[in-house]
């Protein structure tokens, strides 16, 4: 169903249910967490979801997992139209216990069309009840995609990935954040590489385009952000843009704006 509260349909005592809604560029979910498990489709227009333990950055035709229990919050990077596949906990067992980027199948993008017409109380051994069934088939084979910037547990260099994530500081070295955290350079890029998965250049360059993406919404030229986050030219910031969003920034920037 379209445009509908989700506590409508999350009571539902059917194991996968299927929504839809529009939200409105910068449009913010604040935290909050629900009991069943969702994959947030974005049909179209760029999410950003976070937890304490990181951000998922979610193009549009691209989906993000969100486990039950787990608190999160959504930011709208434009307009975005959302499918929502709500998953009870009895039907998602063997699915992912943590958040993760998705890539879309033709046949799920099929699928959840069609689920978006089924009401909360359908028939289980029915068309709709299969077609529910398949969505849940489908989902357990989509492919993960590398959309996440993962934060420490460890709490004092969190709290620093949490405030460069806000300010980003593209010339910061290892030497600076070690000092202040009053740990040797050695110990500091262990416990990065520890806590993060990435090494700490690598992990700044990919917070530095997590926070250029709602600039070239807002219009800013690839130029000026690229040398404003530290990359040496132009082309270089867009080879790491592609990577991520699968075309050049100016071109996704003209998909916004078209």
């Amino acid at each position: 169903m379209r445009n509908v509260k989700p506590a409508e349909y999350v009571e539902s005592p059917r194991p996968v249910v299927v929504i839809c809604n529009d939200f409105c560029r910068g449009a913010v979910i604040p935290q909050h967490h629900h009991r069943r498990s969702q994959l947030v489709y974005g049909a179209s227009g760029t999410m950003l979801v976070g937890t304490e333990h990181g951000q998922w950055m979610v193009p549009a035709d691209r989906a993000v997992w969100i486990p039950g229990g787990v608190k999160h919050h959504l930011r709208m990077i434009d307009n975005v139209t959302t499918v929502t596949l709500w998953v009870g906990a009895d039907a998602h067992a063997d699915l992912p216990a943590s958040c993760e980027v998705v890539d879309m199948s033709p046949l799920m993008r099929s699928l959840l069309t069609a689920a978006i017409e089924i009401g909360p109380e359908y028939d289980v051994g029915g068309r709709d009840g299969h077609v529910m069934s398949l969505l849940l088939y489908e989902l357990k084979h989509l492919p993960k995609l590398p959309l996440c910037l993962h934060f420490p547990k460890h709490k004092r260099l969190a709290t620093r990935c949490h405030e460069f994530l806000e300010a980003p500081r593209p010339h910061d070295t290892i030497e600076k954040w070690a000092k202040a955290l009053n740990m040797s350079r050695r110990t500091f890029t262990r416990l990065f590489k520890k806590e993060t998965g990435l090494s700490f250049a690598v992990w700044r360059q990919q917070a530095c385009l997590f926070a250029a993406l709602p600039r070239l919404v807002a219009g800013e030229s690839v130029t000026n952000i690229a040398l404003e986050l530290g990359y040496e030219s132009p082309a270089a910031f867009t080879t790491m843009f592609k990577r991520l969003q699968g075309v050049p920034p100016s071109q996704y920037f003209d998909r916004l704006h078209s």
